[in-house]
């Protein structure tokens, strides 16, 4: 397909024909017709959309229908889709081989980078996926600690880990599954469930179990259950425990690094974990995840340690030059994370405002540049959801899921959501 040249516009959805077939051929060949259970538009029903092209805050499918994205391969794609500066790093660095399973320039470079932008990062260890660098981050802590348990919170996802899917947020909430089948209960009875904000409780689980806890992990603002608003007292409170018990402090990062500013989120709220895992942002929209902590820590990892992780294609050079190029162009760009943070205000007090006058309940939840839409009945945002959807705003298929602002997004993009928005609340009265 010949992706037009003008600038993309947004329009009411008139034709889905193509769209339609590769989605029937899809469930033909991938289960679900996907490869993550949220892209099934379960939540709201109905057939998910395939995406053939993305150019800045929008996105294209098949019938060439544009739409205003606020998923951006779910929070991946900070600086909005392919930004040149980032498209031309992918295009040399492949262009000279696209892995090789050895040690290359671009990893040592981009280490640097995220290290400088991180100074609690002493030594970082690559891997491909989020799910991974959390995985690699609780083993770690396991090895360092030489105790077994854990504690997570409720509603909270860490990616598919078999013990991380307990009473997990994302996807398992979405489809209302408090655990997935397939997962023994023996790789649970380590795994403890607290509930965030929870001060008491967390005392309660330390007296009971604490000389047997190995780490505490957290995402310093929660992503997968919507948008879970930051209680930074709390994390002092965590902080202040786990070194009282020994007990390693896991900041999860892999949605809030790099995303608030250039950095972490645990610098932002002036916490100091023991690990922190990072993802989406870093990898500029290509796999990544990474985890990272003090030179006496990450030192247990093999070849220098006995704490044994490995992976074919961490440290891919296509990948490193993508995350490379992304905080590259970040760094330089340090004051628009303010834009962000003013856009997504402006968007959700809009929206709230038209809710109140049309009586509707709804809530956003709304931290920086991520938002999360709520209703009190489920049937309003799935009408909320097709309606946006149909006239050209992409929004997260699940009020479990976070939506995000991009470097790319205008006021012009946000003043046409809201529009749309206001007719789609007009529905639900």
């Amino acid at each position: 397909m010949a992706e037009s040249r003008r600038s993309p516009s947004v329009r009411r959805v008139v034709d889905n024909k193509k769209s339609t077939k590769i989605i029937k051929a899809a469930k033909c060949v991938l289960v679900g017709g996907v490869n993550s259970p949220v892209r099934s538009f379960s939540y709201v029903g109905g057939d998910p959309i395939p995406i053939y092209s993305g150019r800045g805050s929008r996105i294209c499918d098949y019938d060439h229908n544009w739409y205003i994205d606020y998923v951006l391969s779910y929070g991946a794609l900070i600086l909005g889709h392919t930004r040149p500066e980032v498209m031309q790093s992918i295009k040399q660095t492949a262009d000279l081989g696209v892995g090789f399973g050895a040690t290359h320039k671009l990893e040592v470079e981009l280490a640097e980078r995220i290290k400088a932008a991180i100074p609690l990062l002493k030594k970082i260890r690559f891997v491909s996926s989020g799910t991974e660098a959390v995985m690699g981050a609780v083993r770690l802590a396991r090895g360092v600690t030489g105790r077994s348990k854990i504690i997570k919170f409720e509603r909270s996802y860490h990616g598919h880990a078999d013990y991380l899917l307990k009473k997990a947020g994302s996807g398992l909430a979405t489809m209302e599954l408090p655990l997935s089948k397939g997962v023994p209960k023996s790789l649970l009875q380590d795994t403890i469930i607290a509930r965030y904000g929870d001060r008491n409780e967390i005392d309660k689980i330390f007296a009971k179990f604490g000389p047997d806890i190995a780490a505490i992990l957290v995402e310093p603002v929660g992503g997968n259950d919507g948008v879970v608003l930051p209680d930074k007292n709390f994390l002092k409170i965590l902080r202040r425990i786990t070194k009282r018990y020994g007990t390693l402090l896991i900041f999860d990062e892999v949605i809030t690094g790099f995303r608030f500013h250039f950095g972490s989120a645990a610098a932002y709220f002036g916490i100091r974990p023991d690990i922190i895992c990072l993802g989406k942002i870093i990898g500029g929209g290509l796999p990544i995840g990474a985890y990272g902590g003090s030179k006496r820590v990450m030192d247990q990892l093999a070849p220098l340690g006995g704490v044994y992780q490995a992976s074919t294609f961490a440290g891919n050079p296509v990948v490193m030059s993508a995350g490379l190029s992304t905080l590259k162009v970040l760094a330089s760009s340090r004051r628009d994370y303010r834009r962000l943070d003013r856009l997504a205000l402006y968007l959700s007090r809009a929206v709230l405002e038209e809710a109140r006058k049309q009586r509707i309940d709804l809530s956003i939840r709304q931290f920086k540049g991520i938002f999360s839409i709520h209703f009190k009945k489920k049937s309003h945002f799935k009408v909320f959801y097709r309606e946006l959807l149909n006239a050209g705003v992409y929004l997260a298929p699940s009020e479990h899921e976070s939506n995000f602002i991009s470097f790319a997004h205008t006021k012009k993009d946000i003043d046409k959501t809201i529009g749309i928005a206001k007719k789609a609340l007009c529905l639900l009265k």
